[in-house]
């Protein structure tokens, strides 16, 4: 069994149903999935650039993306409809514990300059999501072998019913968010 499961399932839950005074274990707010999202504008002109990306984001989370195309044609930005404009992969179980894990001990204290998330990401149904502007904070990813560096967005869904119980949840489970100042 994954550590960052066994460590939510005996030590987690808990503290969980002692701080949201919750008194079943299994209301307990869980993680559902881990959605990772990337655009890739530069694509359009640039073919080895939609590679890269595909090859960075399966190495990062162990899972092919899929491909997402636009669903309608915007002149402005010379898309068309159909043409693939980004590349997604959804995790769930082991794999989404481990991207976790590898997110929260790895990958955010490797980000330059980095104090903290901050709780704005939050849906106000417990849901977080974040952007990290550089794919080079990942160790599977060789900062030399890069040409242009990309970013993503990392969607955190949860069962919590409100973004207390999910800023708990995710705090418990190590996400570094920053203290609420005084003023």
């Amino acid at each position: 069994m994954n550590e960052l499961r066994k460590k939510y399932q005996e030590k987690i839950i808990p503290l969980l149903k002692d701080e949201l005074k919750i008194k079943n274990s299994l209301a307990a707010p869980r993680l559902l999935k881990v959605v990772i999202n990337c655009g890739t504008g530069q694509a359009l002109s640039d073919a080895k650039h939609l590679e890269a990306v595909i090859r960075n984001i399966q190495n990062i989370t162990g899972q092919k993306p899929i491909k997402t195309k636009a669903k309608k044609s915007i002149s402005n930005f010379k898309i068309r409809e159909g043409m693939i404009v980004g590349v997604k992969v959804t995790l769930r179980g082991n794999r989404m514990y481990d991207f976790v894990n590898k997110l929260v001990n790895v990958a955010l204290p490797r980000v330059r300059d980095f104090r903290g998330l901050t709780g704005t990401g939050f849906d106000g149904q417990g849901n977080f999501t974040l952007g990290i502007t550089e794919q080079t904070v990942f160790p599977e990813i060789n900062p030399n072998e890069v040409d242009k560096t990309h970013g993503m967005d990392i969607s955190v869904v949860t069962t919590a019913k409100d973004n207390k119980s999910g800023k708990a949840l995710l705090q418990f489970l190590g996400f570094p968010f920053q203290k609420a100042e005084k003023k």
